[in-house]
């Protein structure tokens, strides 16, 4: 991969196409969407000859990794067995959807164990994995790291390593680390990178990243917060994300902004970005 290869949330709403061609015209390299509503749950069939019109486009502007995301309303650690049955009726849906788009990645949140304790979340989660994860499907599934808000299963990489662990095709499986959420769960980003990564390579493997949410956070380091800030303008800052999207260990990998703006805003993030990214 040659370059800083960035992106940022796209709407699928109005069509495959039409987001990839938004990503071109802003200068991302990538980007990510949503596979249905993130706050809901049926989703139309998508049609073949949309996504063919999208990967033929992508392939020609260079635009490659896109990164779907799995609905906010998915928990397959909740307390409730109906919510866990949607969450695992959507998560096998989506993967099968993904079958269209074989370069695709696929990014959830772990979910939230609402009182259970993180042990029964953690293997409600594995369980999940279990029943859904095929050796046909081409799309990696990727937990993303989170701030600890609540009850969040997967505030520290030990979780991670402990879901990954009890999947039996965890070859299928990877990790999005969310530069927000890491922030907010008390990993000093800013000031000890090299020790946090160093930490993620012992604990989880640097070979599971495949990735970054690029965030900045609005609150101090360990807030568990998980309030997204434009880059540069909150609490990590402008030259924490230099050395980030530089760094040996994470500058070949795709990153995608969640931060609060609109295309615009997007647009200069991406300039801003590109311009602190050394070839």
């Amino acid at each position: 991969m040659m370059g800083l290869r960035i992106g940022c949330h796209l709407s699928s709403a109005k069509g495959f196409l039409a987001m990839a061609q938004t990503a071109d015209r802003i200068g991302a390299g990538t980007f990510q969407f949503f596979t249905r509503n993130p706050r809901g749950g049926a989703a139309k069939e998508w049609r073949p000859e949309d996504v063919e019109a999208m990967r033929s486009f992508c392939r020609e502007k260079d635009i490659a990794k896109p990164l779907a995301h799995a609905p906010y309303t998915l928990n397959v650690c909740a307390a409730q067995p109906r919510v866990r049955e949607f969450a695992l009726e959507t998560f096998t849906d989506d993967l099968r959807r993904l079958q269209m788009i074989p370069e695709a990645m696929y990014n959830f949140h772990p979910g939230s164990h609402v009182g259970q304790g993180a042990e029964a979340g953690i293997a409600l989660i594995a369980d999940t994995l279990n029943r859904v994860l095929r050796e046909e499907q081409t799309a990696t599934v990727l937990l993303e790291t989170m701030a600890g808000k609540g009850s969040e299963v997967g505030r520290s990489f030990e979780e991670l390593r402990q879901i990954i662990e009890r999947v039996e095709l965890s070859q299928k499986l990877g990790v999005c680390l969310d530069t927000c959420h890491v922030w907010d769960g008390g990993y000093d980003i800013a000031e000890h990178l090299d020790e946090t990564l160093e930490e993620f390579d012992r604990v989880v493997g640097l070979e599971r990243l495949q990735a970054v949410h690029l965030n900045d956070s609005m609150n101090p380091c360990g807030s568990h917060k998980d309030r997204h800030q434009k880059i540069g303008q909150g609490c990590i800052g402008r030259e924490a994300f230099e050395r980030i999207i530089n760094h040996p260990a994470l500058r070949a990998l795709p990153f995608y902004l969640e931060t609060p703006n609109e295309l615009e805003g997007y647009q200069e993030e991406i300039r801003m970005l590109k311009g602190l990214y050394r070839e």
